[in-house]
């Protein structure tokens, strides 16, 4: 199949080109390569598809309408799956005017190319942070997701709701896919695992917000992109599906696993609860499990194994 994916340079996305071409797909990859973090890594998580015949990118925003029909009229595309947002609950309190332009526009943007073709599947690739806060866990696609508390939530939320309405109105298999905190190889640097991983291995200190006791269901990234080409191979009319461990961590047990498997101690300077955060995030998986067939194979302590070797072959320092 021709299948486009959108920000096919960042974490998942690289992993999930890599995933497709090697299952013989035609992928074309839209990426922007914002510099929301570092340019360079996000091309050293392609280059090597360059090589392949069945790669195509395309350094283009999904806002520029123009050209992104025209990619499409080019391309004919089977399927597409739209990774591409600004990313970071944090970061989008600072800025949610350009995070609705983006992920709302953006989105839009798509859709109105893809609603005069006979497309077979639209993946829209969403966020556990559409819940919010919320006593009951865990989180079901069945709870009435009303309650995002950053513009990022709400982006996503809407892209969902947008979806929804251009399936029904067009005739588009859509999924929307709620990933619950990935994490692994090529992982942003901004985030707490990464960020953690760095700062331990290097002595220097870490902030820890809150007690402690704040909890995320960190899912491996090879889980999520099984999870993702899972619903390649099965559209819907319209569905909703969470893909995480189901199995949440406590960020002091995060901070003991990452010390233990570098053997080295954490310097922590607590700080208090930041606006935007959630306690918790627990992913009821039990639709993924039965419309997809899927669940996750990496236990935390392995997936942290795995990501810690990745950071040491790249980034420690050499003696």
């Amino acid at each position: 199949m021709r299948i486009l994916i959108t920000g096919g340079a960042g974490f998942i996305g690289s992993h999930l080109v890599k995933r497709l071409l090697l299952e013989n797909h035609k992928i074309v990859v839209i990426d922007n390569f914002d510099p929301f973090y570092s340019i360079e890594d996000k091309k050293e998580n392609i280059k090597v598809f360059k090589r392949d015949k069945n790669f195509k990118l395309f350094n283009v925003d999904i806002t520029d309408r123009k050209k992104i029909a025209n990619i499409f009229l080019k391309h004919k595309f089977d399927q597409v799956i739209h990774l591409a947002a600004k990313a970071g609950v944090r970061p989008s309190i600072e800025d949610p005017v350009a995070y609705f332009k983006t992920n709302i526009e953006g989105t839009l943007t798509l859709l109105e190319a893809c609603k005069d073709i006979k497309l077979k599947n639209f993946i829209f690739i969403s966020s556990s942070s559409v819940y919010g806060e919320r006593p009951k866990v865990p989180f079901s696609e069945d709870d009435k997701a009303e309650n995002p508390i950053s513009p990022y939530g709400l982006t996503k939320l809407s892209g969902e709701k947008l979806l929804k309405i251009y399936s029904n109105l067009y005739s588009i298999p859509s999924t929307a896919i709620r990933l619950f905190t990935v994490y692994g190889p090529r992982q942003r640097p901004d985030l707490a695992i990464r960020k953690f991983i760095d700062k331990i291995y290097n002595a220097n200190e870490i902030e820890m917000f809150g007690d402690g006791s704040t909890m995320r269901d960190y899912t491996y990234v090879d889980d999520i992109v099984d999870g993702i080409v899972k619903c390649v191979y099965q559209p819907f009319k319209f569905e909703v599906i969470n893909l995480g461990n189901s199995s949440p961590i406590k960020l002091s047990e995060l901070i003991k696993i990452i010390e233990k498997s570098l053997s080295k101690k954490a310097i922590i300077i607590k700080k208090p609860n930041q606006i935007g955060d959630v306690s918790r995030t627990y992913a009821n998986i039990r639709k993924a499990k039965k419309l997809l067939n899927w669940k996750p194979n990496f236990k935390f302590e392995k997936g942290i194994s795995m990501m810690i070797k990745w950071y040491l072959i790249k980034y420690a320092k050499k003696d």
